[in-house]
């Protein structure tokens, strides 16, 4: 018999309870304990939602990170936090957003840097290490869960991220080598493992997804040392890899001595034939046969036809799960009503993907026959999707066909244009900006909410949009701001909100999936060929322009983030629909110059996420994206700036790449990691202008003056002062009117003395 197992739930609920659990709790609304409870009452449903499984998932809930529960659970506190009082909650959130609950900012911290969870858009936080940092067990909230999911008669299999991993996952803060730590982070490991066994533990779900990425000889043997170490545990081990192939290190993964290893069988299928081959026959093998991190049905009976092969050379060694977590994906498909019939019959959110897993379960222990109808409306769904004539339009393919290198050209070299743009635009020494959206008050997601509803008429709606955008171009003028904003206070996201413009998109009502703490997000259903029908954004680009005489970014979001950012089609290659998006951009991007807009930003925020885990695989996503960048935005005229803006990952080792995009400006995120992007230029004279993000938009803290200063003097050292900007590293819709506005004075204050230092 094959065993059924899941590598992680979505821990937001449903309903996004956890998202409004945590908010509450940090404006004083709820207490600690009313938070605690909702967690409770969430997992609970979560592990009732999973019973048809042989082991639940145990440690996979989360607060806000993973990551950080298990920088906690290993003791590893930044000492700025571990000094400050309250609780281990409070003193956990200080980590993640640098305050807890309704402290003043001056009590905030500085926040953990937060990064992409590989190439994902979740983030974690990042763990930091010093020569002299100390592990330290708690276990406390592993145990706990433990027992809750015991006490539902479920068998519980704890998950943890592995010891290479989490070292490999942080930083070093003073530069010293974050292997050296392992020798003590080993026995804490050891005796985490030793107290779930006391507690009847007999699996351990150990995350070591960075067996997927490139190793060099020292990080190999680090998980060498690391297992043989552990070995000598009663529990048995399943080390657990995603996202990618393990290639060079497969022989040395089915070497390690565990009990069995997890195959992401969806990123990985050539490497199952491998490892079935390869793995001693005293270990398990766990294939991840269902996709995690895309909502597309799998095709039950295609999978089948390897699967059996499998199946009859491992027997009962066979366990089954998704490919990973199935925090990447939405909840549950059935609370989808106003869904287009023929495309929710394509879909499977996670509550079907473990419906999914269960069908093949079944079919081999029992045979198909056991399972003759849904394997046949899985045939149906497949054959459904791949004859239906709203996902092929022959003319997009034609206008794709017919792209030519000189599109992605501008007319002149930066050198000439950014003479041509200071002429037009007459802005000062470290212009101040922002990076496009301002706070999205409760207000206008009601009238927003009522709109679609049809409670609040057409008119009435546009009107109160027109009275947000007004309020934010006041607010801007009294700032002082040098380039303006509308504020995009008609847009429910950066994404959804061109896709619901675009033909060949589909939209869910309760598609959310984490992208950090309380931050949901609900990528769009990019089912087939793109088009754009109308102009998307002019018209309160325009509007938001006649109410000033500065000048107003229009703001777009980029070819390559809206596909990254979207649930995106499976049935041909990503590059091809990568185009189709860069098309429809250009078009809209032609129609604002047009109109009179002379700066245009086009948002690429999730440029690096899509990058490959292997270099060697790096060049040709990064030719296609640079590619589908360029169309995008280089059918201007020299006078009109370009603007893009990049945030929340590692992008030191792309500079080179990112300066092939050939944007007039870009502003991407220092703040968090305290300029470490400077590093990238002492190498590389990134050639056009840049704006390094100054202060923290997903912290609560604000920050003052001379914080910013003290960035932009770190940055003035690598770049020319006359090519920097001075701007926020994101967007400010997740904050609040009253954080926005101190911060924003004491940005363009900091402009101003650097201005006056300098001239």
């Amino acid at each position: 018999m094959v065993t059924t197992h899941n590598l992680g739930f979505p821990r937001i609920g449903a309903r996004r309870e956890l998202k409004f659990a945590q908010e509450a709790f940090w404006k004083g609304q709820i207490t600690e304990e009313e938070l605690q409870i909702t967690g409770t009452d969430l997992r609970r449903k979560h592990w009732h939602s999973q019973r048809k499984l042989d082991r639940v998932p145990v440690g996979d809930f989360s607060f806000y990170d993973q990551v950080l529960d298990m920088s906690f659970t290993l003791g590893n506190l930044p000492e700025r936090v571990s000094e400050t009082g309250g609780s281990a909650l409070d003193q956990y959130f200080r980590v993640a957003r640098g305050r807890s609950g309704q402290e003043p900012s001056c009590c905030g911290v500085q926040a953990g840097e937060m990064t992409k969870w590989f190439d994902t858009n979740y983030h974690y936080i990042v763990p930091e290490f010093q020569q002299d940092t100390r592990f330290q067990l708690n276990a406390d909230r592993l145990i706990e869960q433990i027992n809750e999911a015991r006490a539902q008669g479920l068998i519980p299999k704890p998950v943890i991220i592995g010891p290479v991993t989490y070292l490999w996952l942080g930083k070093s803060k003073d530069d010293s080598d974050r292997l050296t730590l392992l020798d003590s982070l080993l026995p804490v490991y050891s005796e985490l493992l030793d107290l779930m066994s006391n507690h009847g533990i007999d699996w351990v779900q150990v995350d070591e997804p960075a067996l997927v990425a490139d190793l060099d000889a020292d990080w190999r043997h680090a998980f060498s040392l690391a297992y043989h170490h552990l070995k000598t545990s009663r529990l048995k081990l399943l080390v657990t890899t995603y996202f990618g192939e393990l290639r060079e290190n497969l022989q040395m993964a089915c070497e390690l001595p565990v009990a069995g290893l997890h195959l992401d069988a969806i990123s990985a299928p050539q490497e199952v034939a491998r490892m079935v081959d390869w793995l001693p026959p005293h270990k398990q093998l766990s294939l991840g046969v269902i996709n995690g991190r895309n909502i597309w049905r799998t095709d039950l009976g295609k999978t089948l036809d390897w699967l059996e092969q499998v199946h009859e050379k491992l027997g009962d060694r066979l366990w089954l799960a998704p490919s990973c977590s199935l925090l990447h994906v939405p909840v549950d498909l059935n609370s989808e009503e106003k869904l287009d019939p023929e495309i929710r019959g394509w879909l499977a959110f996670a509550l079907q993907k473990l419906d999914e897993l269960a069908i093949l379960a079944t079919a081999l222990n029992q045979g198909r026959n056991a399972v003759r109808k849904e394997l046949a409306e899985s045939a149906l769904a497949t054959e459904n999707r791949k004859t239906s004539g709203r996902v092929h339009n022959p003319s997009i393919e034609t206008r794709i066909q017919a792209i030519r290198p000189d599109l992605g050209q501008r007319q002149s070299p930066y050198s000439a244009r950014i003479t041509a743009q200071q002429q037009k635009l007459d802005l000062p020494l470290f212009p101040t900006t922002t990076i496009g959206s301002f706070p999205q008050t409760r207000d206008i997601r009601q009238a927003r909410l009522q709109f679609r509803k049809g409670t609040l008429t057409e008119a009435a709606y546009r009107q109160r949009i027109r009275e947000e955008v007004s309020r934010c171009i006041d607010e801007q003028e009294i700032l002082g701001l040098d380039v303006l904003v509308h504020g995009e206070a008609e847009r429910n996201d950066m994404v959804e909100y061109f896709g619901e413009q675009l033909e060949g998109y589909a939209f869910s009502q309760f598609g959310w999936v984490q992208s950090y703490g309380s931050r949901c997000v609900k990528p769009p259903i990019l089912f087939g060929d793109i088009s754009r029908p109308r102009a998307m954004t002019l018209e309160w680009t325009r509007y938001a322009q006649s109410l000033t005489e500065k000048p107003v970014k229009g703001m777009l979001t980029g070819p390559v983030t809206i596909l990254n950012w979207s649930f995106v089609r499976d049935d041909q290659p990503r590059r091809d629909t990568c185009l189709q998006l860069a098309l429809a951009i250009r078009e809209e991007v032609l129609d604002l110059e047009a109109a009179g807009v002379g700066i245009i930003q086009i948002d690429e925020a999730a440029l690096r996420e899509g990058l490959p885990l292997r270099k060697s695989d790096w060049s040709d996503y990064l030719d296609w994206a640079i590619e589908a960048f360029r169309i995008a935005a280089n059918g201007v005229r020299d006078e009109t700036q370009i603007h893009t803006h990049m945030c929340y990952s590692e992008f030191n080792d792309i500079i080179e790449a990112i300066a092939r995009m050939d944007a007039d400006v870009i502003t991407i995120e220092t703040s968090r990691s305290d300029m470490e992007l400077l590093d990238a230029f002492r190498g590389f004279r990134y050639p056009n202008d840049i704006g390094p993000g100054v202060y923290d938009i997903h912290s609560p803290n604000i920050p003052d003056s001379e914080q910013i200063k003290s960035l932009m003097v770190k940055a003035a050292e690598q770049i020319p002062a006359e090519r920097l900007w001075v701007n926020p590293d994101c967007g400010l819709k997740t904050r609040q009117w009253e954080e926005v506005i101190p911060a924003l004075k004491n940005m363009v204050a900091a402009a101003r003395e650097l201005r006056e230092r300098i001239q």
